[in-house]
């Protein structure tokens, strides 16, 4: 009996942190959508485009932060670790990558045509902080302490999104919009550091490959999330353009639904077995959810780009579904590459890099001629990624 009630307790923990990360992520990207509402509605077009264009830059650059994460999750579930010499990893990654930020801030000015240095430093700055979050992120999420890793995230949205919002509102621009997210970052990383147990920081071997090898692949999973956007805006005419950025928002929530069941099932692969027994329930549960965005984007089609943005839209007939479908196998392609990427796999980042070259020679050189097209390009590269993943999990199970 008392077994009985030990697992369904734990069955029970376990539904309220899927419930908790859920809900955080969920707060998280409304937020980052609430923002560039309000900034919108702010900010004068070229004002916004500025904005836009840093806070774009800056999820590239926060990449690092996720193969930190991702490195430290892994290790602390495998064996405990001395949190001190993790946090010294963290440091020393969050150093370098504020240093190229700085470094590279002249080079946004150029290529972003700022009027000013101020907001490339800025940025720079926050790139700081916002990287060491990685770090406890992963350590809370190694150590499978869910509910303090949903209330992080919380606090991380409440301090960049809040944190810009009032600088939005006091400086109304971005220096004061960047300057506002990272005084936020820093009070969110004060935070992290007290609900990981306040570690100090201790001399430690530089794991510089295992941390590269993350970031790397993390990186071109981002790209391929946000690639079909760019290259349609690069090939298509401006409103078709436009209306293709409606549909990738129907890409993103496929791919946003399940990020849950990849937070929760990363430290369970780092032990072997345990990643050979749960992938495929990863996998289905992901399935499970995108298939209702499918439905819902088959059921309403065109009619949901209305919905969201506006009766402006409301004679487009450009199919949904495939960007549902997109979203979709994006979602899986990151649970293949949270397994690739604990059991130390590096052809699953060469295989990501690939994919990426392919849909930019496809789109730019050839199938461009309509948003469908576009759009049938990035899921069908997707799905090719995902069964490709899925080849490669299946070839190391039979060694």
């Amino acid at each position: 009996m008392s077994v009985d009630v030990e697992v369904g307790q734990t069955r029970t923990d376990k539904r309220v942190a899927a419930i908790l990360v859920s809900l955080a992520l969920a707060a998280n990207n409304a937020g980052a959508y609430a923002l560039s509402i309000v900034a919108a509605r702010l900010l004068a077009p070229s004002a916004f485009g500025e904005l836009s264009s840093l806070l774009a830059v800056l999820v590239i650059g926060v990449v690092p932060a996720m193969g930190l994460q991702t490195v430290v999750a892994l290790r602390v579930a495998r064996k405990p670790q001395d949190s001190g010499t993790l946090l010294a990893l963290g440091l020393t990654t969050s150093a370098i990558v504020a240093t190229i930020g700085l470094i590279l801030a002249p080079v946004l000015v150029f290529v972003l045509h700022l009027d000013s240095v101020v907001p490339a430093l800025l940025l720079a700055v926050t790139l700081g902080p916002l990287t060491l979050l990685g770090l406890f992120h992963g350590l809370l999420q190694g150590s499978g302490r869910f509910a303090l890793l949903a209330g992080l995230m919380s606090l991380e949205g409440a301090g960049k999104v809040g944190g810009s919002l009032v600088g939005l509102l006091i400086g109304g621009d971005a220096t004061g919009a960047l300057a506002g997210t990272a005084i936020g970052s820093y009070l969110v990383i004060f935070c992290g550091w007290v609900l990981c147990g306040r570690p100090r920081p201790r001399k430690a071997g530089w794991h510089a490959g295992e941390v590269l090898h993350a970031a790397q692949a993390m990186l071109a999973l981002v790209l391929l999330v946000n690639l079909d956007l760019v290259l349609a805006r690069h090939t298509l005419p401006a409103g078709e353009a436009g209306e293709y950025a409606l549909g990738a928002i129907v890409t993103k929530i496929a791919y946003w639904l399940p990020q849950a069941v990849g937070v929760l099932v990363l430290p369970r692969f780092a032990n072997g077995d345990d990643r050979r027994r749960i992938l495929p329930a990863a996998l289905t549960v992901c399935a499970a959810l995108d298939a209702f965005v499918l439905l819902v984007s088959f059921a309403f089609g065109s009619r949901l780009l209305a919905f969201i943005g506006g009766s402006g839209y409301a004679a487009s007939t450009m199919p949904v579904w495939p960007f549902a479908l997109a979203g979709s196998m994006l979602a899986l392609v990151q649970i293949l590459l949270f397994s690739r990427l604990a059991a130390g796999d590096r052809r699953v980042t060469l295989l990501m890099w690939t994919t990426v070259v392919v849909e930019t020679v496809l789109v730019t050189t050839w199938l461009h001629s309509s948003a469908a097209q576009v759009v049938t390009v990035a899921a069908c590269c997707a799905g090719g990624l995902a069964l490709s993943g899925a080849l490669l999990e299946l070839r190391s199970r039979r060694r």
